[in-house]
C-alpha cells in the first residue's frame, strides 16, 4: 500500500454538502500497517519523512478511524493501520464566539488540520494524563477535546496556558479547579488537589 494509491481511492469521497467522508459506514478488509505516524507534536510522517502538503494531511485526517486503541486510514475498499503517538489532532488555535440567539460565548478550537470544534457538551472535554514524554513530574491531567467519531485532540501547550488565563478559579475543601464557561456550561481545564 502506498499513499499515492490510497489518495487516488479517496478522490470524490467528499463534497461541499458533506465535507467528511462517511468512514463510520466503511468496513473494508484490513490490508496491514503502513509506516505512517502522527507524532506528539501533531506532525504527520510517512516512511520517517514529514508530509509537507497540508492538503494531503487534511485528506488523510478526514478518513481517520479509531477502533479501540488502534488507528486506521480507511477507504471504501482498504483499511490500513497507522501509528498515533498520543492523539491524531492537536488544538493550535482558539477563539470565542458570541451567539446572537442566546448571547452566550462559545469557545471554538481549531486543530492543526483545520478542524473546528465548538465546545458545547460536557462530554467533549476530559482531563487525561499525557504521555510520559510531555508530562510534568506530577503527571498532571490536561484537557483533551473530542474532534469527531471518538477522535481526540490534545491542547497545544500555548493554547492551554492562554485558556488558563481565561479561566476562573473555583475552590472547595478538596482543592482548586480552573474553569471556563462555554455555551452556558462549565468546563474544568485543570485541578489542584489539597
Amino acid at each position: 500500500m502506498d499513499l499515492t494509491r490510497f489518495q487516488q481511492q479517496l478522490k470524490g469521497t467528499s463534497s461541499k454538502a458533506r465535507p467528511l467522508p462517511p468512514v463510520e459506514k466503511w468496513n473494508p478488509n484490513f490490508c496491514g500497517d503502513i509506516n505512517l505516524t502522527i507524532a506528539l507534536d501533531g506532525r504527520w510522517f510517512y516512511e520517517g519523512s514529514p508530509i509537507g502538503r497540508a492538503s494531503l494531511v487534511q485528506l488523510f485526517a478526514s478518513v481517520l478511524k479509531r477502533e479501540g486503541d488502534s488507528y486506521f486510514l480507511v477507504t471504501p475498499v482498504e483499511k490500513v493501520g497507522i501509528t498515533v503517538e498520543d492523539t491524531p489532532f492537536l488544538v493550535t488555535q482558539w477563539r470565542k464566539e458570541r451567539a446572537e440567539s442566546n448571547n452566550l460565548n462559545t469557545f471554538v478550537f481549531t486543530t492543526q488540520t483545520g478542524d473546528e470544534i465548538y465546545l458545547e457538551r460536557e462530554e467533549q472535554l476530559e482531563l487525561r494524563v499525557p504521555p510520559k514524554a510531555i508530562q510534568d513530574p506530577q503527571a498532571t491531567p490536561i484537557p483533551y477535546v473530542c474532534v469527531r467519531r471518538n477522535l481526540w485532540a490534545r491542547l497545544h501547550q500555548n493554547v492551554y496556558y492562554q485558556l488558563l488565563e481565561q479561566a476562573k478559579e473555583q475552590s472547595d475543601a478538596s482543592g482548586t479547579s480552573f474553569c471556563i464557561q462555554s455555551s452556558g456550561k462549565t468546563f474544568v481545564l485543570g485541578e489542584i488537589t489539597r
